[in-house]
């Protein structure tokens, strides 16, 4: 055996000595880097390295580097709770985003005081430096050492099924047993099955904190047992997990059902079903509002309108190949004289059905649809969330029919479009991702038609100057597509507006138009949701704006405050005025104290407050009260009305 290895070392080739270990060549500590990429796959630092390999490290505070912490606190907390609740038995343990969980199988349910014992008993643990020891075993040996594990005994058997998915426990290969070591002794303190990597020592998790518990079926089938599932989150720094846990805080502040409850928005009754909304008349009055501005905006842009209906045939579906792909999100079938309906879960195919009523010439397209049409799917009632997943929708959808020499620039033209509509309502960064196809059997079409679709959609990308991030395999099955991610006012990511091209419906309605030299050609058709649906939209901006509105979409934009009884009348006389310019005005003329109907306005979010007095109405003035509680006094009423109206009408 050689005394020596050539090696790359983030990027710079080495020469190092046989069974030097990843965390040797790179001289990690542990802390900051925790763990390597050899050829390309996260390991253990304790990995050895072999003739030629490439090796990088992972950082902590990197997205892979985040991942294996959580996933060994994971590892940590089942641990704690095995040793606390020796019945307890093991389900699995992920990293997920911003933390981890795992499942166990217990006679009871956890309770709160459960969980500080847990992570009183995790502390411990990782101040103790227990160590985190990769150990190959065969199928037979795993089943000997984990036969008291019934749900790991289970995903051994499934190791390399065809339906089997890899998971942190299993994967195509070998099975790994990471055993958890009491740092002096050396002796097995835990273990389990698992693929890791992991982090050298329990010492390198920094921070965590266990959050809450909940019910989770086996494998997600609601015919296998329910776990128990304990969530956690864990962080690279103390400082970090702290940022996290305020931004809860704030986002639990916003939690846009909670304020629609208290604006009187729009509420969910149970009578109608999981993920039906009604919206009450101040969540209307949004609503018609963002339907207004898009109707006024897609006119301007050469839209035309349709509407079509909320049930049909369900071979419409099969036509447009969305049956065979996509019928677990849609509403069973229903039979109506011998044949097969379905609620609509979208909108395209019977567009096409427009499209193809009539003879289409070049000279009609770019032939741009658009419909506020109300669709329905079967979401999971375990994923169903307020209006940010719901059943039944309505979405800003339109259809563009183009030739492929217009596809590049009708492209370009909506991804500038969608991004102007977005910033009149406030939101101001983004990044796009452009999802693709991958290897997989779940895409129809042409291959070649796909790359030829892939390159306008990031050709247009790339010149918008935005970020673009690849997302393989996230198509639709019919093609391609950018989706515009948006962060809110706390910096979180919302999937937002989407274009997606496709070559496929076209054809599969046989879609065609007379081209100039008089042969019938395929048209491209863009699919393009603006606000997605304008449920998760409104939901979306309640939470960027925490319930308060801009003054353009308040549903209450000004509210009259007398200061006694006998200036009401004053206050009515200036909102007929206000009122003849389109704004929404009350006045409060109840029997509360005046400072009770300003802590009302201010509850309620309302923009201005106009408040008016003796001195007031001798000068022909009012007192201007913002929501952040500014004042002004003696302001005349035509400045006070102009300003109003200047912000409503700037969408200030």
């Amino acid at each position: 055996m050689s005394a020596e290895l050539h090696i790359t070392l983030a990027g710079a080739e080495r020469v190092v000595a046989a069974g030097t270990t990843a965390g040797e060549a790179l001289e990690a500590d542990g802390r900051t880097v925790i763990a390597a990429r050899v050829n390309g796959e996260p390991r253990d630092l304790a990995h050895v390295l072999g003739e030629g390999d490439e090796v990088e490290p992972i950082e902590i505070s990197s997205q892979d580097g985040r991942a294996i912490v959580r996933h060994s606190t994971a590892h940590v907390m089942a641990q704690a709770v095995q040793e606390l609740f020796p019945e307890a038995k093991l389900g699995i343990g992920p990293p997920v985003e911003n933390g981890f969980y795992y499942d166990f199988d217990v006679p009871q349910a956890f309770h709160p005081d459960d969980l500080k014992r847990v992570e009183k008993r995790m502390r411990e643990i990782v101040k103790q430096g227990q160590l985190f020891s990769r150990r190959p075993v065969s199928d037979e040996e795993a089943r000997e050492e984990l036969a008291a594990e019934p749900y790991k005994l289970e995903l051994i058997g499934l190791k390399g099924g065809a339906d089997q998915e890899e998971s942190v426990e299993v994967g195509a290969g070998q099975l790994t047993i990471y055993d958890n070591l009491d740092a002096k002794s050396g002796s097995v303190e835990w273990k389990d099955l698992c693929r890791g990597p992991h982090v050298p020592s329990t010492r390198s998790i920094p921070a965590f904190k266990l959050m809450r518990t909940g019910g989770a079926y086996w494998r997600g089938s609601e015919k296998n047992p329910q776990l128990q599932r304990i969530y956690g989150t864990a962080w690279e720094s103390r400082d970090k997990q702290d940022e996290y846990l305020h931004l809860l805080e704030e986002a639990e502040k916003r939690d846009h059902r909670k304020l629609g409850a208290e604006l009187d928005l729009f509420s969910f009754p149970p009578e109608l079903g999981s993920g039906l909304p009604v919206f009450h008349p101040k969540g209307g009055i949004i609503r018609k509002e963002m339907e207004d501005y898009m109707r006024r905006r897609q006119g301007e842009a050469g839209y035309e309108f349709v509407n079509t209906p909320h049930l049909t045939k369900s071979s419409l579906f099969e036509t447009s190949g969305h049956l065979p792909w996509y019928a677990d999100d849609m509403f069973p079938a229903f039979e109506l004289d011998g044949i097969d309906y379905r609620v609509k879960p979208m909108n395209c195919p019977m567009h096409n059905l427009i499209f193809r009523a009539r003879g289409r010439s070049y000279r009609e397209l770019p032939l741009r649809m658009c419909e506020f049409g109300t669709v329905y799917r079967y979401e999971k009632s375990g994923v169903v969330h307020g209006l940010t997943r719901v059943r039944g929708m309505t979405q800003d959808d339109s259809h563009i029919y183009c030739t492929k020499e217009q596809m590049g620039g009708e492209i370009k033209s909506l991804l500038s479009f969608v991004l102007s509509v977005l910033r009149d309502f406030g939101l101001s960064e983004f990044y796009l991702e452009l999802s693709t196809r991958d290897e997989s059997d779940k895409f129809i079409g042409d291959p070649a038609d796909w790359d030829e679709a892939t390159e306008a959609l990031r050709q247009a990308a790339e010149e918008s100057g935005l970020h673009l991030v690849d997302d393989p395999g996230g198509a639709a099955f019919y093609g391609p597509k950018i989706s515009v991610q948006a962060k809110d006012a706390i910096g979180r990511t919302w999937q937002l507006s989407t274009i997606q091209l496709d070559f496929n419906q076209p054809k599969r309605f046989e879609l065609e138009y007379q081209a100039a030299d008089g042969t019938r050609q395929t048209p491209v058709m863009i699919h393009r949701a603006l606000f997605g649906s304008i449920e998760r939209f409104l939901g979306v901006l309640v939470e960027h704006y925490a319930g308060a509105f801009p003054a353009w979409l308040s549903p209450v934009q000004v509210v009259g405050i007398p200061i006694a009884d006998a200036h009401a009348p004053y206050l009515q006389d200036v909102a007929k005025r206000l009122r003849e310019q389109g704004i929404r005005v009350e006045v409060d003329a109840a029997d509360d104290r005046m400072q009770k109907k300003i802590r009302n306005a201010q509850k309620a979010k309302v923009p201005y407050m106009l408040l008016a007095g003796d001195d007031d109405i001798a000068n022909g003035a009012v007192s201007f009260r913002y929501r952040n509680g500014e004042q002004k006094n003696g302001v005349p009423i035509d400045e006070a009305i102009s300003e109003i109206v200047n912000a409503v009408e700037q969408r200030l």
